[in-house]
């Protein structure tokens, strides 16, 4: 019988667990109109993840952990985004003053949220966000946002790089297509995260406010 690819990777070693810590964060990664608004280009019918990362944002603020978002901003001549930014024509929807990289009416930072501005993948890459975690003694991160294939991916390896534990909310993640989002998630809990559903990492962290967490 040939083995299927759960079985093939366990056998290879790959797949321990990370346990997560005591002292989370939300990383709400690139939430903005470029995906979610059926007139871009870059528009990924991602809907069902925006109403899971609002449900995710409310609980986290509930347990008293902090909540991050993260953007993408491009001087008008996309210099600052380097080989990226020559790789991917479409970040020009990222360029400052467009409306396409504004947040949600529904799912916006509120005083006291952490935004970090970007112009590579990773929410780490050439940011401060790994010394503002640390400042905080946070040592996980649940991970979500736009795309699965990837800025979430980029962030959640290098989230465990700089050594955070990353649990990517499989619920709260979304792509332009179901094949890169589910193929980046299996990646990810196979080497580098762990994957949850919505519904593990809503228990997670009312297990947090019910032991009444603080984060300073």
């Amino acid at each position: 019988m040939t083995e299927d690819l759960d079985q093939n990777y366990a056998r290879a070693g790959f797949g321990a667990r990370l346990a997560p810590g005591a002292r989370p964060a939300l990383l709400l990664i690139d939430v903005c109109q470029a995906y979610l608004d059926p007139a871009s280009p870059l528009y990924a019918g991602v809907e069902d993840a925006l109403a899971s990362m609002e449900r995710l944002t409310a609980a986290t603020r509930a347990a008293g952990c902090p909540v991050i978002f993260t953007r993408v901003v491009y001087q008008p001549d996309g210099r600052d985004g380097g080989l990226f930014f020559r790789k991917v024509p479409a970040l020009k929807a990222f360029i400052e003053g467009s409306p396409l990289g504004d947040y949600p009416p529904t799912l916006r930072p509120e005083p006291g949220d952490l935004v970090v501005t970007k112009q590579y993948a990773s929410a780490f890459f050439g940011t401060s966000l790994a010394a503002s975690l640390n400042a905080d003694r946070i040592d996980t991160l649940l991970v979500t946002g736009f795309s699965t294939s990837g800025c979430v991916r980029a962030s959640a390896l290098d989230a465990m790089q700089h050594g955070f534990v990353p649990l990517v909310v499989a619920d709260g993640c979304g792509d332009r297509h179901s094949a890169p989002h589910e193929a980046n998630l299996f990646d990810l809990k196979s080497k580098y995260a762990e994957v949850l559903s919505e519904a593990e990492a809503l228990a997670y962290l009312t297990g947090l406010s019910q032991l009444g967490y603080a984060p300073q």
